[in-house]
């Protein structure tokens, strides 16, 4: 089988001085994990905080796609681009770890059409819409109110440019309005790279069961998130009890102003320890969202988005993306067939993108 991660956020762990190239002692994602833990390929998701501006977001992206560019390039031994589901399973034949592109916000595309073709032809092969707050594209779900209530009039020009295109929409971190609209007027198959089941977790970013099953209606995939705060209300009280996210915020900020700094980096490393300390859900409770959700849309429209290296804490038992197999475990273990597995490992993701790429 296929093993697709269709989210990491490493491109941002890259401009923070890591080297992919290397097993790194902190690092959930780089090319010796993911080949230790029998992860094919992975999207680096190009990401950009909705607190720049437009045009900042624009450098941003440029200069995170650059770095993804360059760390394929220092790695050509082990690692090559995959712009298609087709260049992946050769990358695989050669024994190739595949890195796909996709981009965390609209923000970088402005308000032009030129700017998303060039990403697309730049390599970005999806783009996730909005982030934590509303954009000129559509509405997020961290937003309390909404500044359009679903998309922009600029949104459906963006979802029709798209599909023309072949690139995945992604609906991940979108309002609910905003995902309904996308699924009115999108012409293809809708994905979203990076979310959980909301009737096991409550948090808004996750999706209702009528969301999931009306993205499977048409075509879609969701792809289920390892974050345990949208894995589980229990260990959303716990960390919110803490105060570690407040904590933990500037100086995690100020680590990524000062990446070389050992006393910023420690300083950082000493939260990520504190996290880790916390009472978090067991790895089984991802595979809790994938049977949830496979109930719910069947299992032809479920996969794996981790969204490690944009996650501060992981599950118990899945410190990074080397433990990728313990999931397969669980799913074996809890009587799904090897075609099953195959299927949510990476086979759905895949097929979904090879029919939007027609």
């Amino acid at each position: 089988m296929f093993v697709l991660d269709s989210h990491c956020d490493t491109p941002a762990q890259i401009l923070r001085l890591r080297d992919v190239g290397l097993d790194n002692d902190r690092g959930q994602v780089d090319f010796p994990k993911m080949a230790r833990g029998g992860v094919d390929g992975a999207f680096f998701a190009l990401y950009t905080p909705s607190s720049l501006s437009p045009e900042q977001a624009s450098s941003r992206a440029m200069e995170l796609l650059a770095a993804v560019y360059d760390a394929v390039e220092l790695n050509k031994d082990r690692a090559a681009l995959a712009l298609t589901p087709a260049q992946a399973l050769e990358n695989k034949d050669k024994g190739l770890t595949s890195v796909f592109i996709g981009m965390e916000n609209g923000a970088p595309v402005q308000h032009s059409l030129s700017l998303l073709r060039l990403f697309y032809r730049a390599g970005v092969r999806y783009m996730t819409l909005v982030h934590s707050a509303d954009n000129q594209i559509c509405d997020s779900c961290a937003s309390a109110s909404g500044r359009w209530h679903g998309l922009s009039p600029f949104g459906k020009e963006v979802v029709a440019e798209m599909n023309r295109l072949g690139m995945l929409i992604d609906v991940s971190h979108a309002s609910d309005e905003t995902f309904y609209d996308v699924i009115r007027y999108s012409e293809a198959p809708v994905v979203a790279t990076h979310s959980c089941c909301r009737a096991l977790a409550s948090h808004p970013r996750n999706m209702t069961d009528e969301m999931i099953r009306t993205l499977a209606a048409h075509g879609g995939v969701i792809q289920i998130n390892f974050y345990p705060v949208f894995l589980d209300d229990r260990f959303a009280s716990v960390l919110r009890k803490s105060g570690l996210v407040e904590k933990g915020e500037s100086i995690e900020q100020e680590f990524i102003a000062a990446p070389s700094d050992p006393v910023r980096r420690n300083a950082w490393y000493a939260v990520q320890d504190e996290l880790a300390s916390l009472p978090r859900p067991s790895y089984k409770r991802i595979v809790d969202h994938i049977d949830h959700a496979v109930a719910v849309a069947g299992i032809d429209h479920v996969g794996i988005g981790s969204d490690f290296d944009g996650i501060e804490v992981t599950p118990a038992g899945m410190d990074d993306i080397s433990c990728m197999p313990l999931v397969f475990e669980e799913m074996r273990a809890r009587g799904y067939s090897e075609d099953q597995i195959s299927k949510v490992a990476g086979g759905n993701f895949l097929r979904v993108m090879g029919l939007v790429q027609r």
